[in-house]
């Protein structure tokens, strides 16, 4: 027990010191920050019909449970989804693997480490809510368990289950890590769109929000009188709120077949890592690179009457070009060729889907696909421990940098060109424009993205947050004008796009100064 508590202690504390984990963190808050619309704000997160509740500590303590459930098992997956990864590149696993610890011990392990890192950034969300309470709420007593309950009911379950299929997926899905982003896209837009529950088969909903939801309708339908209150919407929606007519909402009382279902949900969690145990490799994996047999090279004959002056000799070339080529090269033939099969398919729909779905819902998943590749664009170096040697070349800034942008741009055009071809058929430049800024806008964030954290984790979130909104056609998520093509939005994408660029040139060059 007391090497199992080792064990789990130090993988907390190295994955909360990481850079994305902090970086995630002060997102969360940000974002947290909205869950509660200010009172004159322009949009509103839990709206039922014309109304929402008033801002007293039930309303407050629901919504933002309601909230942090969805958006914690939204980006928490993609945030602890890759602890048996790192102890496999930090050679800690083989350490592991000699000890007595068993396959389920050690599992448990990463899924506790990667509840605990989720449960810190609730903990955190679940202080920022009391704190709304106090900034927006007039004259309502002040219900610390109004902010318990929910979160401890609703939120915690959630997490766990999330936390325990992270280390599911990565047991079976390891070594093809785009796999496991994609499935769990799948999986929780499957999940949260499916309204096939009944009134009383709360304990099918992983999230624990349906019950909530249920009861808030309720008690709009016994205020309006009106049977049918249809317009429920969960996420950010704008405008409309002139018209917003306000409710008592005094939280529920959970009915013990619901916990009992809350509980069964982090029984299945433990079901599936017991499943995974018996699957799981325990770092018996063979390496990549194998390196060559010592008979092989001692066999190898070295003639030393070779003229030097006889061998071509080198030419130098500081061209862009191919080292473009270069990086374009390693883009295509990085993940796994099955994938590829995704990308045409993905194209050929972009050639014949109607052009609102085409733009609005095939693009942006199938740019998601390449969330491997572009998240690797800029750090690749450091995962191969080549980053001196590339950082050592000819002018690392104007050359391999800009070679990197504009692979990963013509990357995304060339995905997108079905599109473009037929939006130049019907001369729509406004579109195409849109199309273009937002291969630039993705590939910008995903450098800076890259280069702020040092890896991969920090930018598949955002992509995954950024691909999921626009598909539900939030509008301050549009980054490929699906939704927008005026000038003023073409002005700002160009804008952000710039900006990004200059601080990831600016980031590299202060980092090539210190080495």
């Amino acid at each position: 027990m007391k090497k199992f508590i080792i064990l789990l202690k130090s993988d907390y504390l190295q994955r909360t010191r990481s850079y994305p984990f902090l970086i995630t963190l002060c997102i969360s808050l940000a974002i947290a920050y909205t869950f509660i619309p200010p009172p004159d704000a322009t949009y509103s997160t839990i709206r039922i019909g014309d109304y929402q509740g008033y801002y007293n500590s039930e309303w407050i303590g629901y919504v933002t449970a309601i909230m942090t459930s969805i958006f914690l098992s939204l980006v928490g997956f993609y945030l602890v989804n890759s602890g048996i990864k790192k102890d496999i590149s930090s050679k800690i696993g083989q350490i592991i693997a000699t000890t007595k610890i068993s396959n389920f011990q050690y599992l448990l392990s990463k899924a506790i480490g990667n509840f605990l890192i989720l449960s810190t950034i609730a903990f955190i969300i679940f202080i920022m809510s009391i704190l709304l309470f106090f900034i927006y709420s007039t004259g309502y007593p002040f219900k610390i368990l109004q902010f318990i309950i929910p979160y401890a009911v609703i939120v915690l379950p959630s997490l766990l289950f999330i936390s325990v299929l992270a280390v599911f997926f990565e047991v079976f899905l390891g070594r093809i890590p785009v796999l496991q982003n994609i499935l769990f896209f799948f999986l929780f837009s499957l999940i949260l769109v499916n309204d096939n529950f009944g009134t009383k088969e709360f304990g099918w909903d992983i999230f624990g929000t349906r019950i909530i939801l249920d009861q808030m309708e309720e008690s709009v339908r016994e205020i309006s009188n009106i049977e049918n209150t249809s317009g429920l919407s969960i996420g950010y929606a704008l405008g409309n709120i002139s018209k917003t007519k306000y409710f008592p909402f005094e939280g529920i009382h959970f009915p013990g077949s619901f916990l009992l279902s809350r509980l069964a949900w982090m029984g299945l969690g433990l079901f599936l890592l017991g499943f995974a145990s018996i699957f799981f490799h325990r770092f018996k994996i063979k390496e990549r690179f194998q390196p060559k047999k010592i008979e092989n090279v001692l066999k190898t004959v070295i003639k030393s009457d070779i003229n030097i002056s006889k061998l071509p000799k080198i030419e130098k070339s500081f061209r862009v070009l191919p080292l473009i080529k270069t990086e374009f090269a390693l883009l295509v033939r990085s993940g796994h060729k099955w994938l590829w099969v995704l990308n045409i398919i993905g194209v050929l729909s972009l050639c014949f889907a109607p052009l609102s779905v085409a733009h609005q819902i095939i693009l942006p998943i199938l740019w998601f696909l390449q969330v491997g590749r572009w998240s690797s664009l800029v750090t690749k170096e450091k995962n191969f421990n080549t980053h001196f040697f590339t950082f050592a070349s000819y002018r690392p800034l104007r050359r391999l940098l800009l070679s990197q942008v504009i692979s990963g741009i013509l990357l995304a055009i060339l995905l997108a060109t079905p599109l473009l071809v037929r939006y130049l058929i019907l001369l729509d430049f406004a579109h195409i424009t849109t199309i273009l800024l937002g291969g630039v806008f993705i590939v910008s964030l995903a450098v800076v993205l890259g280069i702020l954290s040092n890896g991969k984790k920090l930018f598949e979130i955002i992509f995954f947050m950024l691909t999921y909104t626009n598909i539900n056609a939030i509008p301050f998520t549009d980054y490929y004008g699906g939704l927008h093509h005026h000038h003023a939005y073409l002005m700002a994408i160009t804008i952000v796009s710039a900006f990004l660029l200059i601080v990831s040139y600016t980031i590299r060059s202060i980092e090539l100064k210190k080495i």
